[in-house]
């Protein structure tokens, strides 16, 4: 594994972003994980996880691109620390772009904030977590109407590896079959779970046998095909 991947890990840890034990979800599905991307709070957080999504997309869709895109409201701060963090590290100069939820009708007029679309641009689209594709449903819409724009793919923190909740396949590969673009995450569920399963960090374990069998029952029912 990669070692900012062993990073990230650590640090949605350490930000408390990723919990273990007994929750349940909006889907009404009773999981032993949960993530909160909410909890990235500090400018040293998103900094730090600006750095973590431009590696992952520099891995994943290299620098071929000309506009980060993120959907109201959490993709707006991950837009903007990730296109910082890409210019710093790689010295590429990437345009951010997000949507408002309601048009503007004066001054800077119109649906977009940060960057206008253009024909041939090429986005990449960033999220925290996508369990249902819903905000996909919302965005890709919305980009295409503005301009002639090609999606390059998608990026989000976590993936969850569980099946959407109109098919056996997961949320990532349910969007890359309907809208024909690739669709990523810096890490997995699974190499979470490898990292961590009896790994002292920080003198705690936080996935001991108990939890790895309560997450192996969790994908046994809602895993993806």
């Amino acid at each position: 594994m990669e070692q900012y991947k062993q990073e990230f890990i650590e640090f949605m840890v350490d930000s408390n972003v990723l919990k273990f034990g007994d929750f349940t979800l909006k889907s009404g599905r009773k999981s032993p994980f949960f993530m909160n991307a909410g909890a990235y709070v500090t400018g040293t957080q998103l900094r730090r996880l600006g750095e973590y999504y431009a590696k992952a997309i520099h891995d994943n869709y290299g620098l071929d691109f000309d506009v980060l895109f993120g959907p109201a409201y959490k993709g707006i701060p991950l837009t903007v620390a990730t296109t910082m963090a890409i210019s710093e590290l790689y010295g590429k100069d990437i345009r951010y772009c997000s949507n408002r939820k309601e048009v503007k009708d004066h001054g800077d007029t119109g649906i977009l904030l940060g960057s206008k679309l253009k024909d041939g641009d090429r986005v990449v689209i960033i999220e925290d977590v996508t369990t249902s594709g819903k905000s996909i449903e919302e965005t890709f819409p919305i980009l295409k109407a503005q301009a002639d724009v090609e999606i390059v793919g998608l990026m989000v923190s976590l993936n969850r590896m569980e099946r959407g909740l109109s098919s056996e396949k997961s949320a990532l590969e349910e969007i890359k079959e309907k809208y024909g673009f690739d669709a990523n995450a810096i890490v997995s569920m699974a190499e979470v779970t490898e990292y961590l399963y009896n790994k002292p960090y920080k003198g705690q374990v936080y996935i001991d046998d108990t939890l790895k069998t309560a997450i192996d029952a969790y994908y046994a029912q809602y895993g993806a095909k």
